[in-house]
């Protein structure tokens, strides 16, 4: 069995991921945010044809779309999935495109957690880029888990520290997301994104003053419709 802990072994990992043990069936899940970068550039450096599902909530930054478009074209991704929410159900539950103030797991649920789950339909494991150091339930993740999906959770990075984080951007010279210089250190919606205050963890600013972390899409499964 690899080292799971040490940074290296990531890209070695996703190797045996995409290529062996669930070759074709796997698909790297994407937000494109201030991290996203090195993931999608190790995936590039194994298969630049593996499936990348972004989930277009269409209430992203324009900055996520275009840092999104600049990392695809720099890496030579050629199989990126842009995924957006139903129509039919953003028409029954979201008319106004306010139901972010009113019920933001529910919002979460039509716009991130029902469409990555009909995007992986077909697919036994997906990639994410979540991280030990990230804090509150990831803190105690684990290299492979079943998620509530069902399938295989494959988390490359799980044990990397900030210093790790730092040095793969230097190493290889990637372009950051251009929210990151004003703040921004952990990027979604912008309904629900603000700038982390100096000294708070870096998701300090995903649904600020809220009783919520997780935007659903790796806990168990409350609606579908």
């Amino acid at each position: 069995m690899l080292d799971l802990i040490h940074p290296a072994s990531a890209e070695c990992v996703l190797e045996d991921m995409i290529l062996d043990r669930f070759a074709g069936k796997i698909a790297l899940v994407s937000s494109f945010g201030t991290e996203s970068a090195i993931l999608l550039h190790m995936v590039s450096r194994v298969d630049k044809n593996t499936p990348v599902v972004f989930l277009d909530t269409q209430k992203l930054f324009p900055e996520t779309l275009a840092y999104r478009d600049e990392l695809v074209a720099r890496l030579g991704l050629t199989n990126v999935r842009s995924v957006r929410p139903s129509g039919k159900q953003l028409a029954a539950y979201d008319p106004d495109g306010r139901l972010w103030q009113k019920d933001p797991d529910l919002c979460c649920a039509i716009r991130k957690t029902n469409p990555l789950d009909e995007a992986l339909e077909g697919f036994s494991a997906w990639i994410t880029g979540r991280k030990r150091v990230q804090g509150g339930v990831r803190g105690n993740l684990n290299f492979l888990e079943t998620g509530p999906d069902g399938r295989t959770t494959v988390n490359p990075l799980a044990f990397w520290d900030d210093e790790d984080i730092e040095a793969y951007f230097e190493r290889w010279k990637l372009p950051r997301h251009p929210l990151e210089a004003d703040g921004y250190s952990s990027i979604g919606c912008t309904t629900c994104t603000m700038r982390a205050l100096p000294g708070e963890d870096k998701r300090s600013g995903r649904w600020a003053g809220l009783d919520k972390t997780e935007c659903g899409i790796h806990l168990p499964r409350s609606f579908a419709a």
